[in-house]
């Protein structure tokens, strides 16, 4: 006898095995699903990380660059206060007489006549206060540039500010000569030297022989 295949349809749906295997395929189909999805879900999160991992990267570096001129900057401050002193010590004379006596052992040695010599001081600075010296210098070319050489070489510091031509006569020449130094504001205090005149009220360079209006210490 010959089953017909409605009722073998009827069947294999009614056959718990059927819905086992129905049921399965369900869920398998699910579980693919869940894993694509999980799949993209990582690999968007993962980029994300990635390039969040590149931006603080960056960022760090940016900010080391930012702090290597900081580094050890203590030390460097501790240094540079100790070479100030060391040049202080070395290079700044203790008074005015020790300037104004170098400037004459100076002036003895390389020939030159200083006259109408006034000295000076400017404001009182944290450090230093400048002490300035104008005079006229006179002798010959070669003996005035080996004055000049010989500040600007010695130990104590001293900076030609200005020679202007004053004066020439056979084979002497007359100039007027203006260096500075420094002294700590104290000593600077201590000396009594008038304050330096304003660059607009210094008096304009005078002929030899004639002293300048400028008030001040004077030697000869």
């Amino acid at each position: 006898m010959n089953i017909r295949p409605s009722s073998a349809w009827r069947e294999r749906l009614a056959s718990p095995l059927t819905w086992h295997f129905a049921g399965f395929a369900v869920l398998l189909a699910v579980v693919i699903a869940m894993a694509v999805r999980l799949g993209l879900d990582w690999a968007a999160t993962n980029g994300r990380s990635t390039d969040a991992l590149a931006g603080k990267q960056i960022e760090l570096k940016a900010k080391d660059l930012e702090t290597a001129p900081l580094r050890g900057l203590d030390k460097r401050v501790e240094e540079s206060r100790s070479q100030m002193q060391t040049f202080y010590a070395k290079r700044i004379p203790p008074n005015y007489s020790s300037f104004a006596t170098r400037i004459g052992e100076l002036q003895v040695k390389s020939g030159v006549r200083l006259s109408r010599m006034q000295y000076t001081q400017g404001a009182p600075g944290s450090d230093l206060t400048e002490v300035s010296l104008d005079a006229g210098i006179s002798g010959s070319y070669p003996d005035i540039m080996r004055f000049v050489n010989s500040l600007e070489r010695d130990q104590t510091f001293f900076v030609v500010r200005a020679m202007q031509l004053a004066g020439q006569q056979g084979g002497l020449v007359n100039l007027r000569l203006r260096v500075s130094t420094w002294l700590r504001p104290a000593d600077a205090a201590a000396s009594g030297l008038p304050p330096t005149p304003e660059p607009d009220k210094t008096d304009t360079p005078s002929a030899p022989g004639n002293a300048p209006s400028t008030s001040g210490k004077e030697g000869d």
